[in-house]
């Protein structure tokens, strides 16, 4: 039997962060994971350089049933406390675009810096360790676990959501928040690539490779930035965006043409370039491949001159409001986050401990927080980390 003030089940990013912060105000933490290594997710993301968080984070970049839940942790630790950890560690980054940051290096940087703070405050880690039963005694807590029995005084859940299992994933925050009388709110896909089964799916295949700066809506909500033709379907950042706020059967609306005003252009095209043929004129604005498909399989391609004001007004229509029905998404498989998951309503904004059982802490995409693409679910995971690391 051991005996420790503080556990911390998943060593990913809020875990580390939660361990840290806590043995650093003296507690004595035990940090637990099943997997064979730390921040097996910290390590993959951003392509391998990790978006370690974003410069422009405010609760706007979050979705949750209870919208104000994020904001109090979002302000005790903020984009410029961890820009602080990683400038104290000589760790060099830079910022991609949107105030994305990422490691001039290896991802490995940032966990590398995590375990060196973890391991200066006496944080004791167990990897290769799984949790086979929990039960609440009269004070605490009491684990069997396949290193030992385990008795602590607070124990934090970070054990993540469901995206890529193959990184070692499971639903096992779930059933410890089921276990002990949490809501649950459905959890689905989030950040994830969507797959076309229809007539377009030729189109998608014939253009895999391809990336389009556009503009993407559904559901009230838009974001402007590339999307990706794949062989399954449609990806890049714009789509992972707006998949988040996609349920099955919902009208995804792409303006491949956002720079421009497309009716207005075509008209001008008409009048100062009537011999050009349409395919040309879209070879300007996309690959010549995009456009000769585009005009192949949208439109009948043609000089401009030839064009009625109603076969205009259809082009426009289908450049500046192509409406695609995705069949799905490729699901957990591929997915950045996890939407759903513990109701926040049952946790304490302040200190991420469980309204119905003393003692237990959530913390990071286990909860019902889910931050938009570049750098917010990170974010999100460091000040959740670090508010329940006051309290424990």
């Amino acid at each position: 039997m051991r005996s420790t003030e503080v556990v911390i089940i998943g060593a990913g990013a809020a875990g580390l962060m939660c361990a840290l912060t806590a043995a650093g105000r003296g507690r004595k933490v035990m940090l637990l994971d099943h997997a064979n290594k730390a921040g097996k997710k910290i390590l993959m993301s951003g392509g391998g350089r990790c978006n370690f968080t974003n410069m422009y984070t405010e609760p706007g970049n979050f979705l949750s049933q209870n919208e104000h839940f994020c904001k109090s942790a979002l302000a005790r630790y903020t984009q410029w406390d961890f820009i602080g950890l990683v400038a104290k560690h000589g760790v060099p980054y830079h910022e991609k675009k949107l105030g994305q940051l990422f490691c001039d290096n290896k991802s490995s940087d940032i966990l590398g810096l995590l375990l060196d703070e973890c391991d200066q405050v006496g944080v004791s880690l167990h990897l290769d360790t799984s949790i086979q039963h929990i039960e609440k005694m009269e004070s605490g807590y009491l684990l069997q676990t396949t290193l030992d029995q385990i008795t602590c005084e607070s124990l934090v859940i970070a054990t993540g959501g469901l995206s890529i299992p193959t990184l070692g994933a499971t639903g096992f925050g779930y059933q410890v928040a089921k276990q002990f009388g949490h809501d649950l709110l459905p959890t689905r896909a989030g950040l994830v690539p969507f797959t076309i089964t229809d007539q377009l799916k030729e189109l998608c295949t014939e253009l895999s490779g391809t990336s389009v700066d556009c503009l993407v809506s559904c559901n009230d909500q838009s974001f402007r930035e590339n999307i990706l033709f794949t062989h399954r379907g449609l990806s890049g950042p714009a789509i992972l965006q707006i998949s988040s706020f996609w349920e099955s059967g919902d009208t995804v609306q792409i303006n491949l043409m956002p720079d421009h005003d497309v009716p207005d252009w075509l008209q001008q095209q008409q009048a100062e370039r009537p011999n050009s043929e349409l395919k040309t004129l879209l070879g300007e604005i996309f690959t010549k491949k995009m456009a000769n498909l585009l005009a192949d399989n949208w439109f009948v391609s043609k000089p401009m001159k030839q064009y009625t004001h109603a076969e205009l007004a259809d082009i426009a229509e289908k450049l500046a409001s192509w409406k695609v029905v995705p069949a799905g998404t490729e699901g957990y498989r591929t997915a950045e986050v996890t939407l759903g998951g513990v109701d926040t309503r049952e946790v304490s904004s302040k200190t991420m401990e469980s309204l119905k059982s003393p003692g237990l802490y959530f913390i990071g995409e286990v909860l019902d927080v889910t931050g938009h693409l570049g750098g917010f679910n990170f974010q999100w995971a460091w000040a959740s980390g670090y508010a329940a690391a006051q309290f424990v």
